[in-house]
């Protein structure tokens, strides 16, 4: 049975009816249904812990960063929410920033931002443009780090289209960069979620991944309530597989507001959340930062330079977010 028609026949069982418990592959198909269709936080939470256990031979020695990016909300709006009572657990078992501001409006410039340092002056979410030159990509495998991008609704590896039931491009920034699509060793890297596990199963996580939600799961179509659900059913298992140094962060494209700092980012205050083994535990980070501080903090767990304005004296560091100080360095040989 191919994994794409094991999802299938498991997704009524995850979805439409009664808590099941599965155990081996079956469970890690599983986990790959709970994040693609966002099942109830009890049953995907039980799922994914399952999943967790059947992968653990694969995750004892690999460190891997994992970011999750969610869509248009202040901080404020966030946390202390009673919307949001598992994200706001998060926030008080682990890592806060909350002085930390997007790039700017709308989401497309910010997600650009993240991955090449700079909005290569991209300004709309717009679908026809193209954005050039190095990105995280290149600087990662120079470094002979892999990566992954996990888009949720995703149709195909690759997809270079508008959209696609839940999923827009203007959510998935790597599609942008012809450096990227036209190189297809590259291109393979641009999958639908339900890779992830996948990946994990077979011991060939990515050292980085991108998970870009649904429209729903990441907040632009639904409430808080409906975001704070799918990470409570998510976070779990993505927690498991970081190995003993990984970080998983979580943060929002934009807010509501221009609030603005650190020169280049006016987009408002959004949340971000930083976990991991290396983490300063049940801490509110106050400095301020912005997207171009956590490209820098990516770049430095992994050894490699800074891109753009996250090399820029201008640019906070994210620094203080370890317990020591000072990132880990990830995977060293």
């Amino acid at each position: 049975m191919s994994p794409t028609s094991g999802l299938q026949r498991l997704r009524p069982r995850l979805c439409d009816a009664s808590p099941v418990r599965l155990t081996g592959a079956a469970s890690l198909l599983a986990v790959g249904v709970a994040i693609l269709c966002g099942c109830g936080a009890a049953r995907a939470g039980a799922t994914l812990q399952a999943g967790a256990s059947a992968a653990g031979a694969h995750r004892a020695e690999r460190s891997h960063v994992i970011l999750i990016m969610l869509e248009n909300r202040e901080l404020d709006e966030v946390i202390g929410s009673s919307s949001a009572p598992y994200i706001n657990r998060l926030a008080r078992r682990y890592l806060l920033a909350t002085d930390y501001h997007a790039t700017t409006h709308p989401s497309l410039p910010n997600y650009i931002s993240l991955i090449a340092g700079s909005t290569l002056g991209i300004s709309s979410d717009c679908t026809e443009c193209e954005a050039h030159g190095e990105t995280l990509v290149q600087q990662l495998e120079r470094a002979h780090e892999s990566w992954g991008a996990f888009m949720e609704g995703m149709p195909s590896p690759c997809y270079t289209g508008e959209a696609s039931g839940q999923y827009v491009k203007r959510h998935d920034p790597f599609i942008y960069f012809p450096e990227i699509i036209n190189d297809p060793a590259r291109c393979r890297n641009i999958v639908p979620i339900t890779q992830f596990v996948r990946d994990v199963r077979s011991g060939s996580l990515p050292s980085f991944s991108w998970i870009t939600p649904n429209l729903c799961n990441d907040g632009h179509d639904c409430g808080t309530s409906e975001v704070d659900h799918y990470l409570s059913g998510v976070v779990p298992y993505i927690l498991s597989v970081l190995g003993p140094h990984g970080l998983l962060i979580i943060t929002w494209d934009e807010g509501a507001t221009d609030s603005s700092c650190c020169s280049a980012a006016a987009g408002g205050i959004v949340p971000l959340i930083v976990a991991g083994p290396d983490v300063r535990a049940h801490h509110r980070f106050t400095g301020a930062a912005d997207h171009y501080s956590l490209l820098a903090l990516v770049e430095r767990v992994f050894g490699l330079s800074r891109l753009r304005r996250a090399a820029c004296s201008c640019t906070p560091s994210l620094n203080g977010v370890f317990k020591h100080n000072r990132p880990p360095l990830l995977n060293r040989r």
